[in-house]
Order: structure tokens, then sequence, then C-alpha cells
């Protein structure tokens, strides 16, 4: 219904693509339940991937912009919260975040949404769906 003032939903998606390594071993287990639990990506020396995140918001969308949210905004939160942190790193060196939590992509998803709830405005960020191959996809809704 054109020129209706009905609430109209809209969810915004915009997919990043980053670089980076990591190892799976829980401290948690020893070393031969690490080899059985993660098998070859739990390599001493690790692998890497190359990741495809999938940041989607959720809201009304604007009467006088008509948009869900400004593009150059969500541009910017993947900036500082996946690319700047995450982009061409070691997940366990390099990432605080990572030296007492495994790095499997489910908490990468947590970790991604858990800083981006910080820098956006509430009740806005809908979901992460991360890539980390083409037959891989983890999907995190913030429960």
């Amino acid at each position: 219904m054109a020129g209706s003032s009905a609430e109209r939903i809209g969810y915004l998606t915009r997919v990043q693509s980053f670089s980076a390594c990591h190892r799976l071993h829980s401290v948690h287990l020893s070393d031969e339940e690490n080899k059985e639990v993660y098998g070859k990506c739990n390599n001493p020396n690790g692998h890497g991937h190359n990741y495809k995140v999938e940041v989607t918001v959720r809201r009304k969308i604007d009467g006088v912009t008509g948009m869900v949210m400004n593009l150059t905004d969500l541009k910017r939160c993947i900036e500082d919260v996946i690319m700047t942190p995450l982009d061409h790193k070691n997940l366990d060196k390099d990432v605080p975040y990572f030296a007492d939590v495994v790095s499997t992509t489910e908490n990468l998803a947590v970790y991604i949404w858990d800083n981006m709830v910080k820098v956006m405005p509430p009740n806005l960020l809908y979901e992460i769906k991360i890539h980390e191959t083409d037959k891989n996809i983890i999907t995190y809704r913030g429960e």
C-alpha cells in the first residue's frame, strides 16, 4: 500500500570477507583428546580460512530516509569490529578474547556479535552469519 503509514520492517545485510588463521585447541582437554575432537584443525602450526561474514540488521524502515540503517555507519561498524581486529591475524595470538576461548567459528560469531552490539544502536543487530568454508556456515542471533 503506497503511502501507507503501516510499520514496515526491513532487514539489511552487509557481506564482508577477511582472512585469519587459528588452531582449534582446548586447554580443558589433553593433547590426545584435542587431536581426537579437532582432528587436522588441531595442527600445532594452525591453519587459515577466508571467512565471509554477513552482518544483518533489522528495524523499521525510516519514513524520512527510507533506510533501515545508513550503510556508511554499518560499514564503519564492520571495519572497527571485524576488519581491524581480525583480518590477517592469528585469532589465538592476536585477539585477546581467544586467549582462553577456543577459536571455533561458533565462538567467532559470538565475539563479533558481542562487539557489534557495543557500537550499534540498541536492538538493531539481528544476525551474524559466518561462512568458514563453502560448506560450513554458522549463524548466531545473540541467543
